[in-house]
């Protein structure tokens, strides 16, 4: 998951709405505080901090100029744009469920460390029902699954606890229950001499640390035995990880 900046609060967020609605999302746009302030039915001193948060948040972009600012909104605030989005159309469509695609990456190995971890491990299996293989399945999303990532966003997460140690803290993780299922069918597997298990895998999550070094294109998943093997995937594979609530 892309590593979190400060939480936009919903003022903050109306605020977003706004200058999306002035055209933010395509390009920068030329707005003062005083319009920004009546569509708000604020002050302009409001609207004036509310800009600046949002630029420190890294939802905004900005530059002042001397008869306003030009404000564009940046893929941060977009993606929060999208998960708000995504809670309303959970609300009217009854939506718990949403289907990410994408190619199998080889990890950094970070994965395998922090999961083999007690204070994580021992959490994993009371909340999640096993022990995980120590270790991710690394997915690369493609470009219609990044902007979909935000449904997941909006579904109720299984919470692993933060913990420390004697040399550091650890922060907490949010696990999304999952299916994997490998795109080739079974006919073809059997024509390559693949004798593994087949091709829908369960269950399984979708494991979001609160900061890691991944991307918003790039989704980590654990299961309790080791998913390349399992559906015998390989690097530049086609997944689909089908993600739902807890």
């Amino acid at each position: 998951m892309q590593e979190q900046v400060a939480s936009v609060s919903p003022d903050e967020l109306a605020t977003l709405r706004e200058l999306a609605l002035l055209g933010a999302l395509d390009g920068p746009v030329t707005v003062t505080c005083a319009t920004l302030a009546g569509r708000l039915d604020a002050s302009n001193q409001t609207a004036s901090r509310r800009l600046q948060r949002l630029e420190e948040t890294g939802t905004v972009e900005r530059e002042l100029l001397g008869d306003g600012q030009r404000v564009e909104i940046t893929r941060v605030g977009e993606r929060a744009l999208r998960g708000e989005y995504e809670q309303y159309r959970r609300i009217f469509e009854r939506d718990a469920a949403v289907a990410l695609h994408g190619t199998v990456t080889s990890g950094m190995g970070e994965g395998r460390h922090y999961i083999s971890l007690s204070g994580y491990m021992e959490q994993f299996t009371e909340r999640l029902g096993y022990e995980p293989f120590p270790g991710t399945l690394n997915v690369e999303l493609d470009e219609g699954s990044v902007e979909a990532r935000a449904r997941m966003d909006a579904l109720e997460p299984v919470r692993i606890d933060g913990w420390e140690d004697d040399e550091r803290t650890y922060g907490p993780a949010f696990c999304w229950p999952a299916t994997v299922v490998a795109s080739r069918d079974e006919a073809e597997r059997a024509s390559e001499g693949d004798t593994r298990a087949g091709e829908t895998f369960e269950p399984a999550h979708v494991i979001a640390p609160e900061r890691t070094h991944h991307g918003a294109d790039q989704l980590e998943v654990i299961a309790p035995e080791k998913l390349r093997e399992a559906l015998g995937l390989d690097d530049d594979e086609e997944v689909t990880v089908r993600v739902t609530e807890q």
